[in-house]
Formats: C-alpha cells, sequence, structure tokens
C-alpha cells in the first residue's frame, strides 16, 4: 500500500510544495523561511515517523502567520489524500510527551469532523520569527484540512520553546498511532461504515 500524498498549492500569500509519506521513517526536510517552524516540523515527522518534504515561498515580509497556517492547509490535504478511505487505521491516537518542564497531551481522531480544542496557556512569545500563537493556527488548518478531531491540553510548562516541541511531537506520536494499519479492522473503525 502507498499511503503518499502529495499537494501543491500557490495563493497570492504563499507558494507550497508538501509531500508525506505515512508509512515513512522520520526523514524531513522542511524549509519554510521560518526557522523555528522547520524545527517544529522536523520534530512531528520524527516523533511521527513520517516522511515529510516541505518548500514555503510567502510573504515573510508581512509575518509567519499565512506561511503556518497555509502549510497547516496543505499538511492536511496531504494527510487526506495519503489514507484515501481510511480502510484499516486505527483511527484514534493519543501521546503525553514531556520536554523538560513542559508537558503536553495530544489525542485525536481521524473522524472526518474537523474540531479543534485547543486548552493551552502558555505565555506570550516569539521565538526567532514565530509567535507563539501560530501553532493554534497551524492546529487548526491540519484539523479542518484533514478532518481530524484534535484535543491539545498543557499540562505543564513555562519555557515557551519547550512547550510547542512538545505540543509538535506529541502531535506526530498521536498520528502516528492514529494511522497505523491494523489487520484485524475490516473496512473502517466506525460502525457507521464510513469515516
Amino acid at each position: 500500500m502507498n499511503r503518499v500524498g502529495k499537494i501543491d498549492r500557490k495563493t497570492n500569500e504563499t507558494d507550497i510544495r508538501l509531500t508525506l509519506d505515512v508509512d515513512g521513517a522520520g526523514k524531513a526536510e522542511a524549509a519554510t523561511g521560518v526557522g523555528f517552524f522547520d524545527h517544529m516540523l522536523v520534530l512531528f515527522a520524527k516523533h511521527g515517523l513520517f516522511d515529510l518534504a516541505v518548500k514555503a515561498d510567502g510573504d515573510l515580509d508581512v509575518d509567519a502567520h499565512h506561511i503556518v497556517e497555509d502549510t497547516g492547509i496543505v499538511l492536511g490535504q496531504a494527510l487526506s489524500q495519503a489514507l484515501g478511505d481510511k480502510q484499516g487505521i486505527r483511527r484514534y491516537g493519543t501521546a503525553f510527551v514531556p520536554m523538560d518542564e513542559a508537558l503536553a497531551l495530544v489525542a485525536l481522531d481521524v473522524s472526518g469532523r474537523p474540531f479543534l480544542q485547543y486548552d493551552v496557556d502558555a505565555p506570550a512569545s516569539v521565538i526567532g520569527s514565530y509567535a507563539g500563537e501560530l501553532t493554534e493556527e497551524f492546529l487548526r488548518a491540519l484539523a479542518v484540512n484533514a478532518g481530524l478531531t484534535v484535543h491539545v491540553r498543557l499540562l505543564a510548562g513555562r519555557n515557551a520553546h519547550h512547550i510547542h516541541e512538545a505540543i509538535f511531537k506529541a502531535l506526530g506520536r498521536a498520528l502516528s498511532e492514529a494511522t497505523r494499519i491494523d489487520e484485524r479492522i475490516v473496512g473502517v473503525m466506525s460502525s457507521k461504515g464510513v469515516l
């Protein structure tokens, strides 16, 4: 089974090319022009065992918002494309990830019902050119475009870098669990017969 999504998306604000292999080995190349965001995408792929290649250009002279949000859109579309009809996937994934004093929980459902619950009381921060509130924007764009229900909760944390790193790692681990094929599942993991 070849579970790969490839999306090219160009708008007046951004130009993004992304390839996602759900059954990868954690290899990632990210070049968005936003250093901290590249670091987070690499961690997401590494800890989710996804192969990910992202090249994004855009209006960084404005700020990083459009690049980050649009990358979430494209990643969500690539994930949806790669999973197809979602036959045999486990559907649910949960991960607790510590990063020094920070502890993040991500629980998600590949449900076809987009929703983001983001309970993160983190200090307002700018890490390099990455504003901390962009993590929520990225996750919302991902959830909407991949049809995911995503709950994110910060259980502990003071350092902004550690908080966002724990969230992205937990996202990768939870999504990896949810997208794994289980031979015991006939069709999809739903009494409705569709996801």
